[in-house]
C-alpha cells in the first residue's frame, strides 16, 4: 500500500509503517458534525453561509474535513466531545479549500497533519511531494484527491467506509439541488468551470453518499442515470 506519509523527523518510518498499516484494517465511519449552508439575504447584498463540518473515524485515526469560522469554535469543540474527543486526538485536518468558512479552526488542531488545500505539512515541514500524482493517500480508506473546479487547489476526499463509499467534496458541490440547476455552483464562484463540472460527472459516477460544501448530505441516486447516459 501506498501512503502520504513523509514528514521524516516528525514520523520516522518505522512508527508510519505500523501506524498505516493497523489504520488500513480498522473500522471507518463518516459523520456530518454540521450541515453547511448559504443565502442571500437583504435582496441580495447580503450572503450568509458556512460550511459542512465532517468527522472521520477510524479507530485510533481521526480527521476532520472543514473546520468552519473562527465564531463556531466553542460549538465544534463540544460536537467533538460528544464523539468522546478532544482538538489533541484529530489526527488529520483537512481544508477542501481555504475560503474563510473552510478553514476558521485549524488551529484547535496542533496535533495534526494539516491538507489545505493541495498544500500539506504539519508546523513549519511543507510534504512538497504532496499531490504530485493528484491524490494524497492517508490509509486504504481515505484519500485526498486533487477536484479543480471552484478553486484551483481545491480537493475532495474519498472515504471507503463501512456503508458504502463517501465522497466529501467542498464546494465542488454547494447543494443536492445544484445537480439539477447548474446556476447554483457556478453562481457561488468557480475558477475553472470546465474542470469543475468534469470532477462533478467523476463523483456522480462512483460516490454512494456526497457530503456538499454547503448543504444536508445525500444519497447518490443519480449514479446509475449518469453511468447510463454515457452508455
Amino acid at each position: 500500500m501506498q501512503n502520504s506519509f513523509r514528514f521524516g523527523e516528525i514520523f520516522p518510518k518505522k512508527i508510519v509503517c505500523f501506524f498505516v498499516a493497523a489504520f488500513s484494517t480498522m473500522s471507518t465511519e463518516v459523520f456530518v458534525l454540521f450541515e453547511g449552508y448559504s443565502r442571500t439575504e437583504k435582496a441580495g447584498k447580503i450572503m450568509k453561509a458556512n460550511c459542512t463540518c465532517s468527522l472521520i473515524k477510524n479507530s485510533d485515526l481521526n480527521i476532520i474535513v472543514d473546520t468552519m469560522t473562527p465564531w463556531d469554535k466553542d460549538r465544534l469543540v463540544q460536537k467533538l466531545k460528544d464523539h468522546q474527543l478532544d482538538s489533541s486526538e484529530i489526527n488529520f485536518v483537512i481544508n477542501t479549500h481555504g475560503h474563510s468558512d473552510h478553514i476558521g479552526n485549524n488551529n484547535l488542531f496542533l496535533n495534526a497533519i494539516h491538507v489545505v488545500g493541495q498544500s500539506v505539512n504539519k508546523g513549519d515541514e511543507y510534504d512538497l511531494e504532496a499531490f504530485e500524482k493528484g491524490h494524497y493517500i492517508i490509509s486504504d480508506q481515505v484519500k485526498v484527491i486533487a477536484t479543480p473546479g471552484h478553486t484551483l487547489d481545491s480537493v475532495s476526499v474519498e472515504v471507503k467506509a463501512d456503508d458504502g463509499f463517501y465522497m466529501i467534496v467542498g464546494d465542488l458541490f454547494e447543494k443536492e439541488e445544484d445537480i439539477k440547476d447548474e446556476s447554483i455552483w457556478r453562481e457561488a464562484g468557480s475558477e475553472d468551470p470546465e474542470q469543475q463540472r468534469n470532477h462533478r460527472q467523476k463523483v456522480l459516477s462512483s460516490a454512494d453518499f456526497i457530503v456538499p460544501g454547503h448543504g444536508k448530505m445525500f444519497r447518490n441516486v443519480y449514479k446509475i442515470r449518469t453511468l447510463s447516459s454515457r452508455k
